[in-house]
């Protein structure tokens, strides 16, 4: 952290009570990064998520001169649990979380908040409903920054293919930010059959229905086919996941300084 606000790191764990409040005197914005324990095919972490929201959270603050809180480890993951490793946490003990972290926080005077949601689709729900909450309740702004939807505008020029799972998108993020945790030579290709109605990449212009998380048995064939990938991880590049990368710490320093006034 720079020593306008004399703290000595941007995570919120690190400083003591002092730092805190003399931060408070001359800013409102903090960052809380939210992501996943689940498994991500053979060849990514359990935590790519997570590790992904930490990233982008941690330079993202020290470039805006702000505050992150400590990540939120787990997400919303049931249809994963057909893999050992995953966690999933009911939805409403997460909204219910996400509110008192924000509700004690406003108690002392932050007002401002990015809540980065590292795990797509699944998670945004239960995020959406207690920042309205927390909005409507404590008076405070809550915005939503997540990188499947903060990417469209890179994602097409850098030659990725559709959103699935651990496919080349999130596999050159993390060969980029945490190489010596992907095994590239486990990972493994599996593009399942055109769906006519269902189309979780915002990018799609297709008409689609709303995403609901997979039953376990819907799951197992992924699961059979490719160690739980979906996509094209095998055409992941460390290079390509530094420019995406790039672009979304930028786009994440735009949100937060747009909170200033």
């Amino acid at each position: 952290m720079g020593k306008q606000n004399q703290l000595k790191s941007v995570w919120l764990q690190e400083n003591k009570w002092m730092d805190i409040k003399e931060y408070l005197k001359k800013d409102d914005r903090i960052i809380i990064p939210i992501g996943s324990i689940e498994q991500h095919g053979k060849h990514l972490p359990l935590g790519t998520d997570s590790f992904v929201a930490i990233k982008l959270a941690e330079e993202a603050a020290k470039k805006a001169n702000i505050l992150t809180t400590p990540p939120i480890w787990f997400g919303w993951s049931p249809h994963h649990l057909v893999l050992p490793g995953s966690v999933s946490i009911d939805p409403r003990t997460l909204s219910d979380l996400l509110y008192d972290i924000i509700k004690s926080l406003n108690e002392h005077g932050f007002k401002k908040f990015v809540v980065i949601n590292g795990h797509r689709l699944v998670n945004i729900p239960w995020m959406q409903i207690s920042a309205e909450r927390c909005q409507r309740e404590l008076g405070v702004k809550v915005v939503i920054f997540d990188p499947a939807y903060m990417e469209k505008e890179i994602i097409g020029e850098l030659g990725f293919g559709e959103v699935g799972h651990a496919e080349e998108i999130e596999t050159s993020h993390m060969l980029y930010l945490y190489p010596n945790l992907v095994e590239m030579d486990k990972a493994v290709d599996y593009e399942p059959p055109e769906k006519h109605l269902y189309h979780v990449d915002p990018r799609s212009r297709k008409d689609t229905l709303v995403y609901i998380p997979s039953t376990r048995d819907m799951m197992k064939e992924s699961v059979t086919k490719s160690g739980g990938s979906t996509g094209r991880p095998t055409k992941a590049s460390k290079e390509q996941g530094e420019k995406l990368h790039r672009h979304l710490v930028e786009r994440l320093v735009f949100v937060i300084k747009d909170l200033k006034g």
